[in-house]
């Protein structure tokens, strides 16, 4: 199975015909190499709200509301590539309001017939830009090459999440992300890594970058994409399989055999989810003062 995962730039978009031609070039480039899956990144899709002008765009609301508006031709355009080109392709993720009003950061994954499936962020800061709600359901989808979850954001920093799809049958899993600041890049690469480690299957993580001065709800991404494995015999020693250059646009690849001895090989002992409490020793007094 070859991978590719985008460091992807938002950038305006004065037409609906920009945005199709950016994206039509970007499936095309990595189909073209033989990539089989394609992961772009988290609120990419936020680049949307361009269409709608600046005022809209400025204003993080009316920046949700631009980008549900061309959520179903979005949905169209990337089905009509995933069919075209013959590939999977975990679209940009982007706010999406729901009709019961709430309002969630979701990613769709389209398979190469054009059907379509979706998982929300179930991860959210109640500091960030956008006001979200979390998703309430972790998916795994069932396709022509195994089981893939998808974590998005955050939510692969929580090691539960990673190893309940892995216990659904993931067999890879892919990680949307965005960071503005080196620290934040830090952390998700990290979490990348111990994912990975910890579940024996492979991650694929995408990320936004670049600045963008109209669209206040994600001002500026940084960081590389990457696909991350278990350091196991076979594979990298320190887990990172294929890393991009940090704030470079573009796809970086990774070609993985599945069957490989390393992947699905990590240590997943039977654990009750259980922690016993041990009483360990008095409780320590302080000293009385003998001046």
């Amino acid at each position: 199975m070859k991978l590719a995962a985008a460091a992807f730039p938002i950038e305006w978009h004065s037409r609906w015909n920009d945005y199709v031609g950016k994206l039509r070039v970007w499936v095309r480039t990595a189909a073209g190499q033989g990539a089989e899956v394609l992961v772009f990144p988290q609120l990419a899709a936020l680049e949307l709200a361009s269409l709608a002008g600046p005022d809209n765009a400025k204003d993080p609301d009316r920046a949700i509301e631009a980008v549900t508006a061309r959520l179903k031709d979005v949905d169209d355009l990337h089905a009509s590539l995933a069919r075209e080109f013959r590939v999977m392709i975990c679209a940009a993720t982007g706010p999406v309001r729901l009709r019961s009003g709430g309002t969630v950061d979701r990613a769709r994954l389209f398979g190469p017939d054009g059907s379509v499936g979706h998982q929300d962020r179930l991860t959210v800061d109640p500091d960030e830009p956008l006001r979200l709600d979390a998703g309430d359901t972790a998916r795994v989808f069932e396709t022509g090459l195994g089981g893939i979850g998808v974590l998005v954001g955050a939510d692969l920093t929580r090691p539960e999440i990673a190893r309940a799809m892995v216990e659904a049958g993931a067999g890879l899993l892919l990680a949307p992300g965005a960071a503005d600041i080196p620290r934040g890049v830090a952390r998700l690469r990290i979490a990348a890594r111990a994912r990975a480690a910890e579940t024996g299957v492979p991650v694929a993580a995408a990320m936004t970058i670049g600045t963008v001065d109209w669209l206040p709800a994600a001002r500026a991404g940084y960081g590389a994409a990457g696909i991350y494995v278990p350091p196991a015999p076979g594979l990298p020693d320190d887990g990172v399989f294929a890393m991009g250059k940090v704030d470079t646009p573009g796809w970086t690849f990774a070609e993985l055999d599945l069957a490989l001895s390393g992947l699905g090989t990590a240590l997943r002992p039977a654990w009750p989810a259980e922690v016993e409490r041990v009483p360990l020793g008095q409780s320590v007094r302080p000293k009385k003062n003998l001046s």
